[in-house]
């Protein structure tokens, strides 16, 4: 067997027939469905169950004996499966894992004539493979369900409303006044300082938009002040920017949201301030300062470190003993304040994540991960630490320090190569190529690569993006409307938390980051794209409808260049997701996959077909359909 199609594939539709069957493989995931509900403790022993088809006349039917492999204080161990029940479909098999280690790994082992074959979070493979893509065990608590119960709404505050407030505020000396309907620079001088005036009362104005689109979290980039209209350049954490309204405003509007039902998020540089930042501004100017150890100094111009060597945003050092009590320890550190009254916020995403706490010799990333959860846990139980970075998290995830990742590695990138034109002009995320176009194979692969080294509270929990502030837009990637919904359905039905950027909704376009940061057209129709709006606001309903795409757990079918499906499954829920970018053959799954009488539509306009042979799924595209089967 091949791992080249993933996990529950091991065949799939071909050229040579519109209903070539799919055939299944053996399949684990942590979901509920597999592995019992809950947080283990050390010494617990939990119950994993897989599942093993069985295909007439196929390998799958002649599995002779499964087993666990675990590896406990870094030594593997075998133990037998239980067979639990069987029919003439599948078989389930039930293995103990002891939970010895706080991240405990385990595998299984199929006993198949000839040899024998492997399944971890990767796949089927018939020959050995390394332990990172193992399944895992975590006895640290995931992130709270109503993260990835609800969506995330991304709203970059310059550019998302202006109260009539912002028009007595003065314009500040660093700032390029603009107006409203303005094209935002690309590149070039002006970029950060190219000033909106957007303003926190302007967010509460409009809290009406997002509670029709159906948000759960409202997501805020930073609001301290500094001098661009990023505000990553921070000058103090002491006080909300007076251009946004300052504190009365944030805690208005913390007010306003809590008061519908939904979550406010922060966004803060542990990495660095700005260079205007007090802290920084003391430690430069007095060497005997209690500050002067906060950062990290250098012989050489500008004699100090920078993030990414930009003398604007001097890097903060972990290695001081005094740092942590001013920025993460504690109620009174800065991320403890704003987790109290008046804010109240319900938890924070951390920028430059993967940088915090790293530098030459020197890694405290973890160490600060755990440091900052802790403080949120005593302040909040119930709150939120998300991290920022761009690449393999992996290392990072262990789900002791932060709760998930944004997650373009697993879920951005991918699926950006596979609705890219293919003479797409668009820049491909900090790389020097214009965005690829590849086939559905690539980037299933790139998911379950990236997906498969985390423990499944993690991946359930990942924040997944279609494009956020720093990238394209969605729209600009794609490039058409058709797209713009295979792109958000598979947002809106894949596991872990789906977040979007304020704009998106209403196909607002963007080239790159910076021109990506456009503001939304408040009573602009002809800038409002009201048929995409509604495409968003309709699957954001049905993910809240279901608890299988809420919860449930990724059971791949069918894998094609052009068309993929999956089943979302809960003990009480089955829910088959299809998506098409371009026609394809079509394909037909197992009639015993349908567990009610008939499916229920819940989305799309792709065609299911029940017959007597399976489930004949339409080979028509670009298009989506999504059925509730059991």
């Amino acid at each position: 067997m091949s791992p080249s199609l993933p996990d529950d594939v091991t065949a799939a539709g071909s050229a040579t027939s519109p209903r070539e069957v799919v055939a299944l493989a053996a399949h684990h995931d942590g979901s509920e469905v597999y592995v019992p509900e809950g947080t283990p403790a050390l010494g617990d022993v939990v119950p994993v169950r897989v599942r093993v088809p069985r295909v007439p006349g196929g390998p799958a039917a002649q599995v002779r004996s499964v087993w666990v492999r675990t590896v406990r204080d870094g030594e593997p161990r075998l133990s037998q499966a239980r067979l639990d029940r069987e029919d003439e479909h599948e078989s389930w098999y039930v293995a103990d894992v002891l939970v010895h280690n706080p991240v405990t790994s385990y595998r299984f082992f199929l006993d198949v004539p000839g040899g024998y074959q492997w399944l971890n979070g990767r796949g089927v493979f018939d020959r050995d493979v390394p332990d990172a893509a193992d399944f895992r065990l975590t006895v640290h608590p995931p992130a709270p369900s109503w993260m990835s119960d609800g969506v995330v709404y991304q709203v970059f505050p310059d550019r998302f409303a202006r109260s009539a407030e912002a028009d007595d505020r003065p314009v500040p000396d660093w700032a390029q006044p603009a107006d409203w309907d303005d094209e935002p620079l690309a590149s070039g001088p002006g970029v950060g300082t190219q000033y909106y005036g957007g303003d926190l009362r302007g967010i509460e104005e409009h809290l009406d938009h997002l509670q029709a689109l159906g948000v759960g979290t409202v997501y805020l980039t930073p609001v301290f002040p500094g001098r661009s209209n990023h505000r990553y350049d921070a000058s103090t954490f002491d006080h909300v920017d007076p251009l946004l309204g300052g504190d009365e405003a944030y805690a208005s509007l913390s007010r306003a949201v809590h008061a519908r039902g939904m979550r406010l998020l922060g966004d803060l540089t542990t990495n660095h301030t700005g260079a205007g930042h007090e802290w920084f501004e003391r430690a430069h100017a007095d060497a005997s300062s209690a500050e002067r150890d906060w950062f990290y100094w250098t012989p050489g111009e500008p004699g100090y470190v920078g993030w990414l060597e930009h003398a604007s945003l001097p890097k903060l050092n972990y290695g001081s003993p005094t740092l942590g009590a001013r920025m993460i320890d504690g109620p009174g550190s800065v991320v403890g304040r704003y987790l109290g009254e008046p804010f109240s916020l319900d938890g924070w995403r951390i920028d430059v994540a993967n940088m915090t706490g790293r530098y030459a010799d020197e890694d405290r990333t973890l160490e600060i991960a755990r440091r900052i959860r802790a403080t949120m846990t005593e302040i909040n139980p119930d709150s939120v630490l998300v991290s920022e970075h761009f690449h393999d998290a992996s290392l990072d995830l262990a789900g002791d320090g932060w709760h998930a990742n944004m997650n373009y590695s697993a879920f951005t990138r991918p699926i950006w190569t596979w609705l890219a034109p293919h003479d797409s002009t668009v820049p491909f995320l900090g790389l020097p190529v214009t965005t690829p176009r590849r086939g559905g194979r690539s980037m299933v692969e790139t998911m379950r690569d990236f997906d498969a080294v985390l423990p499944w509270a993690v991946t359930s929990r990942q924040w997944n993006m279609l494009g956020s502030h720093d990238t394209p837009r969605l729209r600009s990637i794609v490039g058409s409307a058709e797209m713009v919904e295979v792109a958000a359905t598979l947002l809106l039905t894949y596991p872990g938390t789906p977040v979007m950027f304020a704009g998106d909704e209403v196909g607002l376009t963007g080239t790159n980051g910076e021109h990506a940061r456009v503001p939304m057209p408040w009573g602009r129709s002809e800038r409002w794209d009201s048929d995409t709006f509604e495409v968003y606001r309709r699957l954001v309903a049905m993910r809240r409808a279901s608890r299988a795409l809420r919860e449930g757990g990724l059971r791949w079918l069918l894998v094609d260049d052009d068309a993929v499906a999956y089943l979302r499954e809960t003990t009480d829920e089955r829910v088959l997701v299809v998506v098409a970018r371009d026609a394809w053959a079509g394909a037909r799954l197992p009639r015993h996959l349908l567990a009610g009488s008939e499916p229920e539509k819940l989305y799309g306009g792709l065609g299911l077909e029940v017959t007597a042979d399976g489930l004949d799924l339409g080979g028509d595209g670009p298009g989506v359909g999504v059925w509730r089967i059991g």
